[in-house]
């Protein structure tokens, strides 16, 4: 039978320890997130819903992003026991260059949008971490301001065709001035795509007061005291603000794109040049004929084509059949440090992150992204331990089965003939 006492002072003294209260209130929220989905919460509190939605939306019905997502926890890990694997090495050489991490940052359009912050919190937080940070055509920070606020790390330029397109070629060479040491040459957004969150809550360039957006900012005052007393939002390309995301894009995109304006850009650029945007095995092999240094496997978030391929689910067929003649990249849905993991195991030399940062960024500006950063490579770190790699190149697809739910209907004979035609060595 258990015997009773009366506590001990000295005892109940060695309970009574109590953590120093944060007196910060960004770092008291940011103390405790754990997941990128805990910044996302925390995001979503302190964002308008018009800027939030936009970040969080995607097109028509949303299933593209969903899909992504679901690829990734769609997934079967198999660790390794008994390897010794006290420390692992989290390091990549990525065109060219290092990164500390498997991860960089994507572009993302109209970033001070979500916060007043912007690029600049981003390429700050991806400089101190020693990861890529990259700036949209459509970014609210020039191109020459991401390079101050991070001027010793690596900058990559994502870059538009525009109809003007002389406004793109110009782009291209001040970045290249300033010293971006890759150009992501997008693809995928020749006309935009239907993004129905940012039509229904009427979500212009820059934000129109009205009942609506003021009844939605008493509960978020911060977001609109910053917004209103920092300088006017300044975009990397469009000299015209005014109207929708989606009249935006298609007032300044040109559907008559080609392999000539890739040929045009290869002649202007004279660092690493990365295509974005690609969804098809065939696209890939036709870029890798034509000596890009890499592509990155990409349905933009989701937000262009709905029903479109997850990279996720291309990553492994493209890594087979180009894999050794270019850098392949994923990007779109990842959302922790195992969903990076999982790709690079996967074959990708690189993966990006875009809302993930910037949930970050919106849940407490550079404070937010450094956490972001944070909570990813803690996650990637313990996830290698647990499958006891000590290093991202003994990661391989025996780490990884990607579980079965979107299985395509078998193709009709004749498409079927003509693909195994198509893989079929030439005769003699």
């Amino acid at each position: 039978m258990v015997q009773r006492q009366f506590p001990k002072p000295r005892e109940l003294a060695e309970l009574m320890k109590f953590k120093t209260p944060t007196l910060n209130p960004t770092e008291r929220r940011l103390e405790k997130a754990l997941t990128i989905g805990d910044l996302r919460t925390i995001a979503k509190r302190r964002t308008p819903k018009a800027p939030f939605d936009y970040t969080e939306g995607s097109a028509e019905g949303e299933l593209s992003l969903a899909r992504a997502r679901q690829a990734f926890l769609d997934i079967e890990f198999h660790p390794s026991i008994l390897r010794n694997v006290p420390e692992v090495d989290t390091t990549r050489e990525v065109l060219g260059g290092p990164s500390a991490l498997p991860f960089g940052i994507a572009p993302t359009g109209f970033t001070r949008m979500m916060q007043t912050e912007g690029e600049e919190a981003g390429a700050g937080a991806a400089g101190a971490a020693g990861i890529p940070f990259t700036l949209s055509t459509l970014g609210t920070t020039s191109i020459e301001g991401v390079k101050a606020a991070n001027p010793t790390g690596r900058n990559w330029f994502q870059l538009y065709v525009m109809k003007q397109r002389e406004i793109s070629y110009g782009l291209a060479e001040r970045a290249a001035a300033a010293g971006f040491d890759t150009l992501f040459f997008t693809v995928d957004t020749p006309v935009a795509g239907a993004r129905l969150r940012d039509k229904r809550n009427g979500f212009s360039i820059p934000p129109q007061l009205t009942l609506g957006t003021v009844v939605n900012a008493i509960p978020r005052p911060a977001w609109w005291i910053n917004f209103l007393t920092t300088p006017k939002l300044e975009f990397a390309s469009l000299s015209s603000t005014g109207g929708t995301v989606g009249e935006l894009l298609d007032s300044a995109m040109d559907p008559t794109i080609s392999f000539d304006d890739l040929d045009v850009i290869r002649g202007i650029w004279p660092g690493r040049i990365v295509v974005k945007g690609v969804q098809t095995v065939e696209d890939a092999k036709l870029l890798a004929d034509r000596g890009v240094d890499g592509i990155v496997l990409s349905n933009h978030g989701g937000r262009q084509l709905d029903r479109a391929p997850v990279p996720f689910l291309l990553l492994p067929h493209v890594v087979r059949e180009v894999g050794g003649d270019l850098e392949v990249h994923v990007d779109t849905g990842i959302m922790s440090g195992a969903d990076i993991v999982a790709s690079i195991a996967l074959g990708a030399r690189f993966t990006l992150i875009g809302r993930a940062y910037l949930y970050g960024l919106m849940a407490g500006g550079r404070r937010g992204v450094d956490k972001a950063i944070e909570i990813l490579q803690s996650e990637i770190v313990r996830t290698m331990k647990l499958l006891e790699v000590a290093s991202l190149d003994e990661l391989t697809p025996k780490h990884v089965t990607q579980l079965t739910r979107l299985v395509p209907v078998a193709a009709p004979a004749a498409v079927a003939g003509e693909q195994a035609a198509e893989r079929m060595p030439a005769q003699l």
